[in-house]
């Protein structure tokens, strides 16, 4: 009895979290999808694994117990998306390099640290491959806080914000600071796609940023259509992912994935099977 109180108490909490990261990532994923910088936000959720890497070396090696991987990951995703916003405005460098030294630098120390981390890595096998039923009443309030910060940041900056990502040049001349407001939306996506990370892994991450955004798209074209799409369509996701990998005892990361990809491979072939059709009798509706 007594077990299956503490299952359900698991399933309840993950399914919470799931839905506020869900959340989260509505908002911010739209705007990796619009601005079309889903590389640069894939770049952080493998460099943060540096920082992972590092801080669990130091809990393990030294006792350093208030080093919590999470924390490095978020500290490591600040640095990243500061160097990303400097080296693209200041130095005028290619993202596509940027991308590349960050994604193979914080892998590399990543890997090198947890070589040297001694006792078994369980702990950075979960945030590889996302293990959402070890979210704790802990993660619950960080999650709710960085909710909170994206809400404030995305009505704060929201005109800004959707010029900047469809048309930057006309944003800075509308008096629009890209660098800042760059940096700003970087550190926040570094944010998400740290918490994300718990939900389906840093493999998988990318999934939750993209793939509702991408649905959502084919049944609105306005922004604040596609972010609250986005957010109900996340919220869908998780939470038929998690009951069902609950039920068969499957990975819950891999099977938020799994249903977020059928789900938007469902309504691409329903999208173009309307196209085809529409393409095939082009003056049907005239007739009519």
């Amino acid at each position: 009895m007594k077990e299956l109180i503490n299952q359900n108490i698991f399933l309840i909490m993950a399914l919470l979290s799931s839905t506020l990261a869900s959340i989260s990532s509505g908002i911010m994923g739209t705007y990796v999808v619009i601005k079309r910088i889903s590389f640069l936000a894939g770049s952080l959720s493998h460099a943060v694994l540096g920082g992972m890497g590092f801080f669990l070396f130091l809990q393990r090696k030294y006792g350093l117990t208030y080093l919590n991987p999470t924390l490095g990951a978020f500290l490591t995703a600040i640095g990243c998306a500061f160097i990303l916003g400097i080296g693209r405005y200041r130095f005028k460098e290619r993202e596509d390099t940027l991308i590349s030294i960050l994604w193979s630098f914080g892998m590399s120390i990543g890997i090198i640290f947890l070589a040297m981390t001694p006792g078994t890595n369980v702990d950075i096998l979960n945030y590889l491959f996302g293990n959402i039923l070890w979210t704790n009443a802990y993660d619950i309030y960080l999650l709710i806080t960085l909710l909170v910060v994206v809400f404030i940041f995305h009505k704060r900056y929201y005109p800004s914000l959707v010029s900047m990502s469809f048309d930057e040049k006309q944003a800075v001349l509308s008096g629009v600071n890209c660098q800042e407001l760059f940096v700003k939306l970087l550190i926040l996506i570094g944010c998400v796609i740290v918490f994300l990370i718990k939900t389906v892994g840093a493999i998988l991450v990318m999934s939750m940023l993209t793939i509702p955004t991408a649905t959502a798209c084919h049944y609105t074209k306005t922004v604040k259509g596609i972010i609250n799409q986005s957010i109900l369509l996340g919220a869908l996701y998780a939470i038929i992912g998690v009951i069902l990998a609950y039920i068969l005892n499957w990975p819950p990361g891999a099977t938020i994935t799994l249903i977020a990809s059928l789900g938007y491979s469902a309504v691409k072939m329903g999208a173009l099977k309307r196209l085809n059709r529409t393409n095939f009798f082009p003056n049907r509706s005239n007739k009519a």
